[in-house]
C-alpha cells in the first residue's frame, strides 16, 4: 500500500487574485479522486484516503480552499462559490486529471456540484457528504443573515461560540479549531454565496441531472431532511452515518471511508 503523498502549492492569478494553493496529491495508475473540503475545514480531512486499502493505486488531491488551511489569496472577498469552483479547475489542471471521482463535503460538496454541473463529461462519480441541495441545508452559512454584524471578526468570533454550543455531534470539536482554519475576511463572501445558490440556484435539479452515479452521504442527524426520499428514488444512494451530524470525519471516519469504498467499488 503507498502510503506517501506529496505536500505541493501551486501559484495562481484569477482575476486579479493571487493565490498561493496549499494541497496534498499522490500518482498512481487508477481513476484519480478530486477531494473538496467543507467550510472550516482543511485537504487533511481527506488524507486519510491513502490508508485505505480500497483505493491503492488510485490517485488524488485535496487542497486548501482560499480563505482556509494553509492557501494564501490576496483578496478574501472574492471567495465566492464560483471562485472556488475556478480554484478546483485550476488545481485539476495543474494534476492533470482529466475525469476523476469528485468527492465533496458541505461548502466543498455545493463547490463540486457547480463544477459538476458545468463539466459533466469530466465526472465518473460524485460523493456528496452534506452538500447543499435546497435552502434548509444553510444551518451554519445562513447565519451570516440571521445574525447581521458588520464586523467581519466580530461575526466569526460569535459564530463560533454558537457553534461550539450547539447540541451536535462534533460541533465544539469542530468550532474549537475554526480560527486556525478560516480567515474571517473570508467568510462572508463564502456564506452570502452558498445562502443564494440554496436559495435561487435550482440545485436539486442540478444535482438529479447528472449523469453520473451519485452517493448523498448524511449523518443520522439529518435523516429527516425533506429531499432524501425524492434523490433516492431518482435513483441516488443515500449513505447515513450512524452517530455523526454534520461531520463525518470528525465523528465516524471509518464508516465515511467505508461507505465510499462501496460506491466506488460496486461501479468497478
Amino acid at each position: 500500500m503507498n502510503q506517501q503523498f506529496r505536500r505541493i502549492t501551486f501559484h495562481h492569478n484569477r482575476d486579479g487574485v493571487d493565490m498561493k494553493i496549499s494541497a496534498i496529491q499522490r500518482d498512481g495508475a487508477r481513476a484519480p479522486f478530486l477531494f473538496l473540503h467543507g467550510f472550516g475545514s482543511t485537504k487533511e480531512d481527506y488524507a486519510d484516503f491513502i490508508r485505505q486499502r480500497a483505493f491503492d493505486g488510485h490517485p488524488f488531491v485535496a487542497f486548501d480552499a482560499p480563505g482556509c488551511g494553509e492557501t494564501i489569496c490576496s483578496d478574501l472577498s472574492k471567495t465566492s462559490i464560483p471562485f472556488l469552483v475556478e480554484t478546483a479547475l485550476h488545481v485539476l489542471d495543474e494534476v492533470k486529471f482529466d475525469r476523476f471521482h469528485l468527492v465533496g463535503h458541505s461548502m466543498g460538496g455545493l463547490t463540486a456540484l457547480m463544477l459538476a454541473h458545468r463539466h459533466p463529461e469530466r465526472v465518473i462519480s460524485f460523493i456528496d457528504i452534506k452538500g447543499n441541495l435546497a435552502p434548509e441545508d444553510c444551518f451554519l452559512s445562513r447565519q451570516i443573515l440571521d445574525y447581521p454584524v458588520a464586523d467581519a471578526e466580530r461575526f466569526f468570533d460569535d459564530f463560533i461560540e454558537r457553534t461550539h454550543a450547539a447540541p451536535a455531534f462534533s460541533s465544539a470539536l469542530y468550532a474549537a479549531s475554526l480560527r486556525q482554519k478560516v480567515r474571517a475576511g473570508a467568510v462572508r463572501a463564502i456564506f452570502e454565496s452558498m445562502v443564494d445558490l440554496s436559495d435561487n440556484g435550482d440545485l436539486l435539479s442540478k444535482f438529479l441531472g447528472l449523469p453520473c452515479p451519485k452517493m448523498f452521504m448524511h449523518g443520522e442527524e439529518f435523516k429527516t431532511l425533506s429531499y432524501l426520499p425524492h434523490i433516492q428514488s431518482n435513483g441516488v444512494r443515500l449513505a447515513q452515518i450512524a452517530n455523526c451530524g454534520h461531520f463525518p470525519m470528525y465523528s465516524n471516519p471509518p464508516a465515511m471511508w467505508s461507505a465510499i469504498a462501496d460506491f466506488v467499488i460496486e461501479m468497478q
